[in-house]
């Protein structure tokens, strides 16, 4: 019974509310029976209304899903308080001098291990490759990270790709403190961007620009030549394209799962108990999201390495990449939508979609008040 409750409510996640559309107390009850006649007379109404039903269940994919607050009457209110002093004048400059710790060994042993052993490649690459895992190790320490690793640690193989479900970039470093991963992602700017073409260059990562229609045949290229060499680092792709908030998984591109090679699912799951780990990026710099991983009591999350998987006979590369996403999902305890994760930078304005729904609301108070 208590699983029933659960699925109901996670299935109302995705149901819009129409009463939060209309002003209060104008709701009533309508005096005959809505007849089908009455709702082909509101059929264009109702295409618009489906339309922004099935943009709002997108859009959930990417809010941040507040909290229940804790500190609601006078007994806890002065523990929140005293909570705040903690982490912000204590814990946050702690983590900070760890920080800068770390950047300091980082930099006196990275430059010149990547200037004076330009001619011993293979002991310069695995130099770097320990680096930037200790690097990582800096970061997941600044933010008290509680991470479990499960199942076996991934190896250096040809034709083999890892894929995971994508919460921030923090994924990569959580990832990359255990293994030094040859990452494909997003190129960002500021010093994101300069630790893109510098640092992280050093263990095989490849960068693309959503903007650049050749960048994709360029990156397909890359992917292919860098899993036939048995000496590159693991490569790890998060195929959702974009940072979703570790609630839902949306749709994985066929990328990944079209190079002829073994797929490694890695799946992450973040516990909300101290902060929420997801990036909105189009609402916040990523230096700001790790000042609010810094300033929280602990980043608490699960990393479960799964069964390699291979394409089956007559199945195709979307096919794979779906069964995949099945597997990742049910082991994160994520819901499966299907929606492409990169409508989310052409899809409409919020209040443009509102309009739409407060038009719709009242179009069906409306007809209801004339029966």
């Amino acid at each position: 019974m208590s699983k029933l409750n659960v699925s109901s409510s996670e299935l109302d996640l995705d149901r819009p509310n129409i009463e939060d559309y209309l002003p209060t107390g104008s709701i009533q009850e309508p005096h005959g029976k809505l007849r089908l006649r009455d709702l082909l007379d509101i059929s264009p109404t109702l295409t618009e209304a489906a339309g922004a039903i099935v943009d709002d269940s997108f859009t959930r994919c990417f809010k941040s899903i507040p909290r229940e607050p804790w500190n609601w009457n006078v007994y806890l209110f002065p523990l929140w308080c005293l909570g705040v002093v903690i982490r912000y004048g204590v814990l946050f400059p702690a983590r900070v001098l760890v920080l800068t710790i770390g950047w300091i060994i980082f930099l006196s042993s990275f430059i010149p291990v990547h200037l004076l052993l330009k001619g011993h490649d293979k002991l310069r690459r695995k130099l770097e490759r320990c680096l930037v895992e200790l690097m990582c190790s800096f970061f997941v320490a600044s933010w008290t990270g509680v991470v479990k690793y499960h199942g076996p640690r991934p190896s250096m193989r040809p034709k083999q790709v890892f894929v995971a479900n994508h919460t921030s970039m923090i994924d990569f470093i959580i990832l990359e403190q255990m293994t030094a991963f040859a990452v494909i992602m997003q190129k960002h700017p500021g010093w994101v961007g300069l630790l893109q073409s510098t640092i992280l260059e050093s263990v095989g990562c490849i960068w693309f620009n959503r903007s650049e229609a050749k960048d994709r045949e360029i990156v397909a290229r890359k992917l292919r030549e860098h899993v036939q060499e048995a000496d590159n680092n693991p490569l790890l792709i998060f195929p959702e394209g974009t940072c979703v908030n570790n609630h839902y998984t949306v749709m994985f591109k066929k990328g990944a799962f079209e190079l002829g090679c073994t797929v490694c699912p890695i799946a992450i799951k973040y516990n909300k108990i101290f902060v929420d780990a997801f990036w909105n990026s189009r609402k916040q710099s990523f230096t700001m999201h790790l000042l609010q991983l810094m300033t929280s009591w602990a980043v608490v999350c699960d990393v479960w390495y799964l069964e390699p998987q291979n394409l089956k006979p007559g199945e195709t590369p979307i096919e794979f990449a779906e069964r995949v996403r099945d597997i990742i999902s049910v082991r994160a305890g994520l819901k499966k939508v299907p929606w492409d994760g990169y409508l989310k930078y052409s899809r409409p304005s919020p209040k443009h979609r509102e309009r739409k729904q407060q038009s719709f609301a009242e179009s069906v108070l409306r007809r209801l008040e004339e029966k």
